[in-house]
């Protein structure tokens, strides 16, 4: 039956193959939880780089291959600067599973990345708009579902390394993800009597498909080939490799479990040693 049998997940920004969304949404289905993965479905404005949002196709067959498996899950857009959308979002999982308890804000922009001084007052918006509004948002609505079942909950955000250390081109994003450290550490406090966990997952570089945009653009900016930026990323980890999707996932089933049940207010690392802080 698996150690998630019978709970109802939701993941934000699941909606890309190869991403950190669709490798937490097929363990938790591999653990025994009916999932919904969400994302924005379409470009809806200048807010994304073609090829850079989950669209509906890709999010659909990524739903097709968790049926395949064997798994319960329904796909539904959501563009998380919505506050009326996310709240549809969490109905929604009760609407068609019957509850909601687990709830993993995974949606982010890690694509607008700029000098300092080039850094428009607009893309500051942009970024935290998605990666730490939208991340309150869903845990707005999530505890007001898990607070009204009276069964305690789990909520997760995919932070970052960079939730704990500086970047050179990276100020909103930076930003963003070390706010998800305080908005854990406080809402954690309040729910705490509830029964519902909150904490962040912080994965160091993971090369998806945004990874690998990343790459490109931190080499270039650099000077460095794409080669030799990813022998120096290789170097400053213990472990020896960057991220992998699995290491995120594996993370985010284990604060789900029951033996994460006294875990919260939590940034958990997973960074292969790179991040020990």
């Amino acid at each position: 039956m698996g150690k998630l049998a019978g709970k109802v997940a939701v993941i934000t920004g699941a909606g890309r193959k190869h991403g950190l969304g669709e490798a937490i949404a097929k363990r938790l289905s591999e653990d025994g939880a009916a999932v919904v993965i969400s994302d924005i479905g379409n470009v809806q404005d200048d807010q994304a780089l073609a090829g850079m949002v989950g669209v509906t196709e890709e999010m659909q067959s990524i739903a097709d291959e968790i049926t395949a498996a064997g798994g319960k899950v329904s796909a539904y857009s959501c563009d998380v600067r919505s506050y009326d959308q996310v709240e549809a979002l969490a109905q929604h999982a009760v609407d068609h599973f019957g509850r909601l308890d687990i709830w993993v804000n995974n949606a982010g922009i890690g694509f607008i990345m700029k000098p300092l001084l080039e850094l428009s007052t607009d893309d500051w918006a942009k970024v935290i708009d998605v990666n730490l509004t939208g991340a309150f948002y869903g845990l707005k609505v999530a505890a007001h579902k898990m607070v009204e079942q009276g069964e305690g909950g789990r909520i997760i955000n995919i932070a970052s390394q960079a939730a704990k250390s500086g970047f050179p081109f990276a100020q909103a994003y930076c930003s963003s993800k070390h706010g998800l450290v305080g908005l854990v550490r406080s809402a954690a406090i309040e729910l705490g009597r509830h029964g519902i966990t909150v904490n962040n997952v912080c994965p160091n570089h993971v090369t998806t498909k945004l990874g690998r945009w990343q790459n490109e653009y931190f080499a270039r900016k650099l000077g460095l080939s794409l080669d030799e930026y990813m022998a120096r990323m290789r170097e400053r980890i213990p472990m020896g490799r960057p991220g992998l999707p699995s290491d995120t996932a594996n993370a985010v089933a284990f604060l789900c479990s029951d033996e994460a049940a006294y875990i919260t207010a939590e940034s958990m690392n997973v960074s292969g040693g790179e991040e020990p802080h």
